[in-house]
């Protein structure tokens, strides 16, 4: 008898251009994932617009990150790859599950602090209902482990909390999710402030490497990169962040570990350090870009995967959300 394959599920906001963090954190991870478990990877579109887009920049987002998700070796056939506004189930349960959360709890999410924050003259009622909806976005499709960064940490708590609490008013209904923890990559730090994480929204575009960034750019900005004071290169995130940031990223883009990089490195000194990672992660980037251009040029074909991925994700969702319907005692419909 085979044994049914766990599932994953994650997702990526189609805000703005991705990250060699969301890269190398988890669009990689992703891609090794899909062999050994049942994988859903939404772009959470519901979820970007808890902050002000431009409609049409917004739109074109959307396919700009489906075709890096091509890019980086997702495949649609073996994971559901979709948007989360086409699941409608998505928001169905977000709403059931507002009815389950406490705003104690949801007032305590430090990212809604920071966020709002940021957002002073925005802070609406779906960032603070954020984290409600994505525990939606995860026990809709009873999912067993969820790949996420420290950022997310405490929603996922929230998201085990409220699977726990529904289920102990109404039955085995969901299961309760655990954190997958990735390997070595999954916290890329700036190249500017190497104790904070690298973001695609960050004012200082030295700061982050993107994706799409052309090849020469990339190098650019590594030459830039902030390291540390002396001159020994060695692991250390608390006393040389930027070095130990520098090592991950060759780390993750070479497949070699940081010990034997630190042992090839020793007495060459922080130039040649930042050369190394540019010229590796520009191999490593480079077929990514190419395959983009050919995928996002092919309009017809990234509708047909969308298609695919939702059609995959609501036949997958809706024995779920007809259960919760039916435990709290909606009357089914006759539609």
């Amino acid at each position: 008898m085979t044994k049914k394959k766990q599932t994953i599920f994650s997702g990526i906001q189609p805000s703005g251009n991705l990250t060699i963090g969301n890269y190398l954190g988890a669009l990689k991870n992703w891609v090794e994932l899909q062999a050994q478990y049942a994988c859903l990877f939404s772009l959470v579109d519901l979820h970007t617009i808890t902050v002000r887009q431009d409609p049409k920049e917004f739109y074109q987002h959307c396919y700009d990150v489906l075709a890096i998700y091509l890019a980086a070796g997702l495949d649609p056939e073996k994971s559901a790859i979709f948007l989360q506004s086409h699941v409608p189930a998505h928001s169905q349960l977000a709403w059931i599950l507002n009815c389950y959360a406490y705003i104690g709890e949801l007032s305590r999410m430090t990212q809604f602090k920071d966020k709002s924050k940021k957002h002073e003259s925005n802070i609406n009622i779906g960032l603070f209902a954020y984290p409600t909806l994505m525990a939606a976005d995860i026990l809709l499709y009873q999912t067993n482990l969820v790949p996420i960064g420290a950022d997310q940490k405490q929603h996922l708590e929230l998201a085990r909390d409220l699977a726990l609490r529904f289920n102990n008013i109404y039955g085995e209904v969901f299961t309760v999710p655990e954190v997958y923890h990735p390997p070595l990559g999954a916290r890329i730090m700036s190249l500017q402030e190497p104790t904070k994480k690298m973001s695609k929204s960050d004012a200082d575009s030295n700061a982050v490497i993107y994706i799409l960034d052309p090849l020469d750019v990339i190098a650019n900005k590594l030459k830039r990169a902030v390291t540390d004071s002396g001159k020994d290169i060695y692991f250390d995130v608390a006393n040389k962040p930027g070095v130990a940031n520098l090592l991950t990223i060759l780390a993750v883009v070479t497949g070699k570990s940081v010990d034997q990089l630190v042992n090839e490195m020793q007495g060459q000194g922080y130039g040649k350090l930042k050369t190394a990672v540019a010229e590796s992660l520009i191999e490593f980037l480079r077929p990514v870009q190419e395959r983009y251009k050919q995928l996002r040029a092919d309009q017809a074909y990234l509708n047909g995967v969308l298609k695919l991925g939702a059609e995959r994700a609501i036949k997958i969702s809706q024995p779920t959300l007809t259960k919760v319907y039916a435990v709290v005692g909606f009357v089914p419909t006759f539609v």
